[in-house]
């Protein structure tokens, strides 16, 4: 039997003469904790109610007054930076993920490879004998190997976790997610009819997975990365939940902050002297607001509020489940967000944020006339930034930015066997990378050198574990840079320099994209004593500010931040774009990066199909998008269809006018673009013409968060004709080409704002 081991037993002639031997079982030391991280989707710092909000988070709240409530948590802006930060203990740009993985660019610090020898702290507690378990966003592999048929090195499974159940991408929808079961797609277990909801689903992975193992092993501790779409956009939430906050946000965003930031500062949450941060110009005032416009974004923030406390409940849920199981004690639980609330609701909100992500305007009227559908699985909402600003009270700004309501968060963290005091608030600098040198910390576990062969380089964290026991002791983290999309900041030791620069195609405070780096205006806070970063020094302490600076970009060279640039698509990686595609039927879903580009060009579609002379041929034949947007073709009733929905609003179809023959025969279908964003549709079987139409209006920039299948639909139809998978009869369908015509129309600019929406 292969060991490690010598063989210590005896081997006689005889089972008499002889005495087995079997090695030890290997165990994680004595005494070491279940781990379970809960790691939360755009909450920003006021949005849980330990944290000042009104918003009912029971379960969040009563795990900060079992533990610690972290005032001074930053992260890195944006989300799959912020976790592989949290997983590797070293900067967004040590692991190659300088912004979001569908952003990659041919750089070191962008590429969206974590590299190897950054080691994910699942992968050194397997090591340690911990059984691993990942369930929720994953979003940590690079566009071109999220797919099933790309390599797995970087999915969950390939970097440490024994078990998966989640979604590989940036957003999902909640109830018709882009499932992932260890390294292989699935559909929901149920529909929304049937209750189905994403986040119940995931805490029902999550407690069988514990249950799973509890039945083979007592008393081996796990590590569980929870990691919901919640609360990211679409907000979605069961109906109950958002009934419960009728009426509660009517009195809007500004008076809904100073409430927040009173309760903030009577909690004793902020340091003594903050101050709450003024309205900037492009938030408008709630008193300006017409009557209409109130009554819509007050329900866009109540279905807000329903999302995150139906959150709470099912992360209530797990933590019950852990505590029945008699392991509160030993369990160290960690509650955090990635980045501050999220302003890509723009400033009026969205019923479908694919109208924003188009460029397309959205009538308010529509809007109020679909008001009773925010947070159903027929809407794709998203609130107005008004209420991101105020769910990062008293901070200045939001996500994406690298002032502090873009990278200060909420951390809470309780373990009752070791915290010897509970309820307190700490106020020292800490940050996500120092999160995973805290926990092994608090394990006595060293960093290893080598993991599977790979010289590993230095954690750049630094643990916070002697502050749990030691409310006075200073912060260990002394410097740190920031970096997002061109805006830059550099905390060090107590100050805090800061620049916002706006990204390409999305200036929406009025300043200049295109502005040089060099002429940017930095501002300087002493956010030791101003925390909220009201009070720009940069004028009175000129010198320090241009040590700070000097510093940022030493900090830059050494963690590649460098080439600085505000271009999100800039430089990616577009060696598997091509205009010709042949696919099989049954294959898994394409995200839009990889799927054919067929947007604002002319191409054709061929479908080769069997028709027999008995029976009936149905089904989709291939789709991109869902019913917020999105095209098909599709056979029913004999014939061929085919549809293009903009943006859920309008719907054309094009149908053959005769059935399809019997036997083999080719459908194709062709799209000849006769101006910017429309075109005419001819349906063929074969070279006889069976059908024709006109696309008055196609999508700008993207299809949205569903992907392309051929054979089936996955998640919602983009046409109501047909419903769920509608896979195509078996057999029926041979293969699918796809040709693409002509230079696809390009704005780079909107592009880049486009692609903010899977962050």
């Amino acid at each position: 039997m292969p060991t490690e081991q010598p063989y210590e037993g005896v081997i006689g002639r005889t089972l008499e003469e002889s005495r087995p031997w079997w090695p030890p079982v290997p165990t994680a030391p004595e005494g070491s904790p279940n781990i379970v991280v809960v790691l939360l989707d755009d909450v920003g710092y006021a949005q849980f109610s330990c944290y000042g909000s009104d918003i009912a988070t029971p379960t969040f709240d009563a795990v900060a007054r079992r533990g610690l409530r972290f005032s001074n948590f930053h992260t890195t802006a944006l989300c799959s930076p912020t976790r592989a930060a949290l997983l590797t203990g070293r900067n967004h740009h040590t692991n190659g993920m300088g912004r979001i993985v569908e952003f990659n660019s041919g750089f070191p610090g962008y590429d969206a490879y974590v590299p190897k020898d950054s080691g994910f702290i699942s992968e050194v507690l397997l090591a340690n004998h911990y059984a691993t378990m990942a369930v929720g966003k994953w979003h940590l592999a690079p566009p071109a190997e999220m797919t099933a048929g790309a390599p797995k090195d970087k999915w969950p499974l390939g970097r440490g976790f024994e078990h998966f159940y989640g979604f590989m991408g940036g957003e999902t929808d909640q109830y018709h997610p882009d499932l992932v079961h260890d390294n292989h797609q699935i559909d929901p277990p149920r529909t929304p009819e049937e209750g189905y909801h994403l986040t119940e689903d995931l805490v029902d992975r999550a407690v069988s997975y514990i249950t799973d193992l509890r039945a083979v092993s007592p008393s081996k501790p796990f590590f569980l990365w929870f990691a919901p779409g919640a609360c990211h956009a679409p907000h979605q939430a069961p109906a109950e939940y958002i009934e419960r906050y009728a009426g509660a946000f009517d009195q809007g965003w500004d008076r809904w902050r100073e409430e927040v930031f009173a309760r903030q500062v009577e909690s004793g949450l902020l340091p003594p002297g903050t101050k709450l941060s003024e309205r900037p110009h492009w938030v408008a005032a709630w008193d300006s607001l017409t009557p209409d416009e109130k009554r819509l974004y007050a329900r866009m923030k109540e279905v807000y509020a329903g999302f995150l406390t139906h959150t709470d409940d099912q992360v209530g849920r797990l933590l019950s489940f852990i505590d029945s199981l008699g392991e509160t004690d030993n369990t160290l639980v960690m509650i955090m967000s990635d980045n501050g609330a999220s302003a890509e609701g723009g400033p009026r909100g969205s019923f479908n944020e694919m109208y924003f992500f188009n460029f397309e305007p959205e009538s308010l009227e529509e809007n109020l006339a679909r008001i009773d559908l925010l947070g159903t699985p027929d809407a794709h909402n998203h609130y107005p930034w008004g209420w991101a600003w105020a769910g990062n009270t008293p901070l200045k700004r939001w996500k994406r930015e690298t002032h502090e309501g873009g990278v200060c968060d909420p951390l809470i963290l309780s373990w009752p066997a070791r915290l010897g005091t509970a309820g307190e608030t700490r106020h020292q600098y800490v940050h996500a990378i120092d999160v995973m040198p805290t926990i092994l910390d608090l394990l006595g576990v060293e960093p290893p050198e080598v993991i599977k062969g790979v010289k590993q380089r230095p954690i750049e964290g630094v643990s916070f574990a002697h502050l749990l026991s030691d409310g006075q002791a200073p912060s260990r983290h002394i410097t740190q840079y920031y970096e997002m999309l061109g805006s830059r900041a550099l905390y060090h030791e107590g100050w805090k320099a800061v620049v916002f620069h706006a990204m390409a195609g999305l200036p929406y405070d009025g300043s200049d994209p295109r502005k040089p780096f060099e002429e940017d205006d930095w501002e300087l806070y002493h956010v030791a004593q101003d925390f909220s970063e009201t009070v720009d020094l940069a004028q009175a302490e000129p010198e320090r500010l241009a040590a700070m600076i000097e510093l940022w970009w030493s900090e830059a060279e050494r963690y590649q931040v460098l080439p600085l640039t505000n271009q999100p698509i800039a430089g990616m990686d577009n060696r598997w774009r091509r205009e010709r595609f042949e696919f099989r039927p049954g294959m898994a879903s394409l995200p839009e990066t990889l799927a054919p580009n067929l947007r604002n060009r002319s191409w054709r579609l061929l479908a080769e199909l069997h028709v027999p002379e008995s029976g009936t041929v149905e089904g989709v034949i291939a789709t991109q998008g869902s019913n917020a947007g999105g095209w098909a073709t599709w056979v029913k009733d004999g014939r061929l269809h085919y549809v293009y929905n903009f943006l859920g609003a309008a719907l054309t179809t094009v149908s053959a006018e005769v059935p399809l023959p019997p036997g083999p025969v080719t459908a194709r279908i062709e799209f000849t673009a006769t101006g910017a964003f429309q075109g005419d549709v001819d349906l063929y079987y074969g070279d006889v013409p069976v059908g024709q139409g006109h696309i008055p209006r196609t999508h700008l920039i993207t299809f949205g968060m569903h992907g392309f299948t051929v054979g089936y639909q996955r998640g919602p139809a983009v046409s109501p004709a047909y419903e769920g998978r509608f896979e195509i009869t078996p057999g029926s369908l041979e293969r699918v080409v796809i040709e693409a015509a002509g230079r696809p129309w390009r704005d780079p600019e909107r592009e880049d704002r486009a692609a903010m929406s899977i962050q």
